[in-house]
């Protein structure tokens, strides 16, 4: 089977064994936000060459807007529940290249435990990857990234979901806010002294985040930190607040799951406050999609 992970920037695609076993992966920039009306087209061009009958998509792919909605499952939700909420794409989204596959899409989840809500659209597949690691009990797995996702797994269910923005609002506040002005432009290797000084900076109780995020403008100002350091300490800073609120009655260790790049982050801000970590590549969104094919009798 082919397991396509079709995010809302990005495109990476997985040709799997009967076992899951990854063979062979592609990647493009062709992200779901991008794709109106050519969704067809652009996955023909990237799977070309593997004739494997099956595809699994999971993503933004399946959001509104997408290729196809796939309505949200209601939490809690284990991996039959998901893979029951799977839809077959019918043959009016066939372009060249397809007609000949079995096109299907895996399900969202929503949490509706709180009164704000939360939802998730993607990583219920990377968790579904994992399950069988875990194993019973509750666990805590973070997958870091634009919008980062703290999930609670009970006994083999997901049970609830908590969304940071983290990686979005670093990105706006970089490039479109005062806070900018004093950074070098691109991005930099992490200097990780400025990073725990961001990180040391979100823990105090006299602060907040709005008086804080304040504090990248004065450490500017003021000389604290080199301009190429800046963001080093804006993402500490970030993270940290963020950390302050994930943890609060989540079980330990925390799960990471994400680039190496923001998994080691990640790591080093939870290892800061004496909290374990396991990390877990991102990859595991295939074998995800290789699980609920199996659960539906896909394969």
């Amino acid at each position: 089977m082919i397991a396509v992970d079709w995010g809302g920037s990005s495109l990476r695609a997985y040709r799997l064994d009967g076992d899951g076993t990854v063979l062979d992966r592609r990647r493009s920039n062709d992200g779901a936000l991008a794709c109106a009306g050519r969704f067809g087209e652009v996955l023909s061009a990237l799977i070309a060459g593997w004739d494997d009958p099956l595809v699994v998509m999971a993503g933004m792919v399946g959001a509104r807007g997408g290729w196809i909605e796939v309505p949200y499952v209601q939490g809690p939700a284990d991996t039959a529940a998901l893979a029951a909420g799977m839809l077959r794409l019918d043959t009016s989204h066939a372009a060249p290249g397809l007609v000949a596959r079995a096109l299907w899409c895996v399900p969202g989840m929503a949490d509706r435990t709180t009164p704000v809500g939360d939802v998730m659209r993607g990583e219920e597949t990377q968790i579904a990857g994992l399950l069988d690691a875990l194993g019973p009990g509750t666990h805590t797995v973070c997958l870091p990234g634009t919008h980062s996702k703290w999930v609670r797994v009970s006994d083999g269910a997901i049970a609830s979901i908590s969304t940071a923005m983290t990686g979005e609002l670093y990105g706006l506040l970089r490039a479109h806010s005062i806070l900018g002005h004093g950074m070098t432009a691109g991005e930099h290797a992490l200097d990780v002294d400025a990073f725990d000084a961001g990180l040391e900076c979100s823990r105090d109780p006299a602060g907040g985040l709005l008086h804080d995020l304040f504090g990248v403008r004065t450490a500017t100002v003021f000389g604290r930190f080199a301009p190429t350091a800046l963001p080093s300490y804006l993402s500490g800073l970030l993270i940290g607040h963020e950390l302050q609120a994930a943890l609060a009655g989540l079980s330990a260790p925390v799960h990471l799951v994400g680039s190496e790049t923001l998994v080691e982050r990640y790591a080093h801000a939870l290892q800061a406050r004496g909290i374990a970590v396991q990390r877990h590549p991102e990859a595991l969104a295939a074998a995800g999609m290789h699980q609920l094919a199996k659960a539906r009798g896909l394969v």
